[in-house]
């Protein structure tokens, strides 16, 4: 029998999911610190004045060491089933907090951000394939708001391990492909061009 597009996603979110949280620290850390060292030397990356980022949660590649630079950051908070974004610094007096995963959110009084301050989102996932599209973690939260008109023109880079950068994912009718996908390995663009 064979797995619709949700069975064979749930499938491959397992693996990849135990494959990723079995990698030891160091190599966690040498692999995160390679991807961030492709984003830094990314034009687009470079000249990008507000970036929304996330922060490492289940041994996602971290990408922390980036925070302390020149840009302004944003980091999301759950709000329903909504993403709502605000700046935070690593100097910040308002302390992060534990969102509804577990995984830090900033303060609810800490400066939102709004789609058209932003010039670049660097996006969390499971895994991304060659054409650019997307595994998540099932909640469909940046599905909406890539889908969203005011987020859609947007530049995105989806973060992943090479081991996560599949050939092709199963996709669905709302999936929408991100510009670019950075691994341990480079940076490769939708387009096919690799940075």
């Amino acid at each position: 029998m064979q797995l619709n597009s949700s069975e064979q996603k749930e499938t491959l979110r397992r693996s990849l999911l135990h494959t990723r949280q079995s990698l030891n620290t160091e190599v966690w850390q040498q692999k995160s610190h390679q991807i961030c060292s492709h984003l830094q030397s990314c034009p687009l990356f470079i000249q990008s004045r507000t970036i929304l980022a996330y922060f490492s949660f289940r041994q996602e590649p971290d990408l922390s060491q980036l925070f302390t630079s020149a840009h302004r950051w944003g980091f999301s908070r759950c709000i329903g089933k909504s993403l709502f974004w605000h700046l935070w610094s690593p100097t910040d007096s308002l302390p992060l907090q534990p969102g509804k995963y577990g995984i830090p959110e900033p303060d609810p009084a800490s400066t939102p951000i709004e789609p058209h301050e932003v010039d670049l989102i660097v996006v969390p996932a499971v895994a991304c394939d060659r054409q650019g599209y997307r595994l998540g973690y099932g909640g469909g939260f940046y599905d909406r708001m890539l889908s969203s008109p005011d987020w859609s023109t947007i530049p995105t880079i989806g973060i992943v391990f090479e081991v996560a950068h599949l050939p092709k994912l199963p996709i669905d009718p709302w999936d929408r492909p991100l510009g670019g996908v950075c691994t341990e390995v480079g940076l490769f663009w939708r387009n096919g061009v690799r940075e």
